[in-house]
């Protein structure tokens, strides 16, 4: 019995030792040294998602992006005359879309309620030349930029009273209420009156029930090129351009970033000019 126990022992200590042994590997000195961890392994079990990382995993497994826009702000975003959903800021957020393998929501809203449907999550982005402004980027968060304008001062084609911006002291000008184009025209003492968006503002300036408005450059030209006998006038023009981009709550990195990487794409591989090109002629970008 006793030689039994001592074999059983001594079996039982060579398996304890031959695991032990296994557990490592010859180095080519014939030592022996720990199994090697792999860095990506090792990093993947100590990297915490990137912010907004759960909220992105949403969106995509939800398969479309909700995107905020007027629809009656062209070129940026209109209905052509088949009443189609169109324009500027709505090609280049369905190419965007596109490249991020979801498809586009489109959530047409006015202007003044825009950025509360934001907040309310009722999209998850607004694609709708949306200025960058640091009153915005204190509870907001931007993509990259990707359209620049400039700020002017429209006025009737018989109108001699305004001619800079100054000269809106007193005057009635037509504006969307928390657009940063009414804050100019509120910096230069005009009393404003409150408009749905670009087109409103013009039709009351068109039957003179305003002395003026303070808008986007390019959406007057545009709106010139189709209307070429409509009887308005810009007469002034800030210097500083305006930069634009998608906004988006706080605490969306992870889309933002997504969103920044498609857009660097399109710029680089030559959409991005194509669709600049088509509604302005040229890259606007800049």
């Amino acid at each position: 019995m006793k030689r039994i126990s001592t074999l059983t022992l001594l079996i039982a200590l060579t398996v304890l030792l031959l695991a032990a042994c296994g557990g490592k590997n010859e180095n080519k000195n014939g030592g022996t040294q720990e199994p090697a961890v792999s860095p990506t392994a090792e990093a993947a079990s100590t990297a915490e998602p990137a912010p907004g990382q759960a909220a992105w995993d949403a969106i995509k497994a939800s398969g479309k992006l909700r995107i905020g826009t007027e629809g009656t702000y062209a070129p940026f975003t209109f209905h052509d005359d088949s009443g189609k959903l169109t324009g500027f800021d709505v090609e280049i957020a369905e190419e965007i879309t596109k490249r991020l393998g979801l498809k586009a929501e489109f959530i047409e809203t006015q202007w003044d309620s825009i950025i509360a449907g934001l907040d309310a999550e009722r999209f998850d982005t607004i694609f709708n030349q949306v200025g960058i402004t640091d009153e915005r980027k204190e509870k907001y968060d931007f993509s990259d930029d990707y359209i620049v304008s400039k700020a002017v001062l429209i006025v009737g084609e018989e109108n001699t009273d305004i001619k800079t911006f100054a000269d809106l002291k007193g005057k009635k000008a037509g504006q969307s209420l928390t657009s940063n184009l009414a804050d100019i025209a509120r910096e230069n003492g005009a009393e404003i009156i409150s408009t749905e968006g670009f087109n409103q503002a013009i039709d009351l300036l068109a039957s003179k029930r305003i002395d003026a408005t303070v808008n986007d450059g390019l959406s007057f030209l545009d709106l010139k090129k189709q209307k070429p006998d409509l009887p308005l006038k810009i007469v002034a023009e800030l210097p500083d351009a305006s930069k634009n981009a998608a906004l988006f709550r706080k605490g969306n990195e992870a889309l933002i970033q997504a969103v920044n990487g498609a857009l660097a794409e399109i710029k680089s591989d030559g959409t991005y000019l194509k669709i600049s090109e088509k509604y302005f002629g040229a890259d606007v970008s800049k």
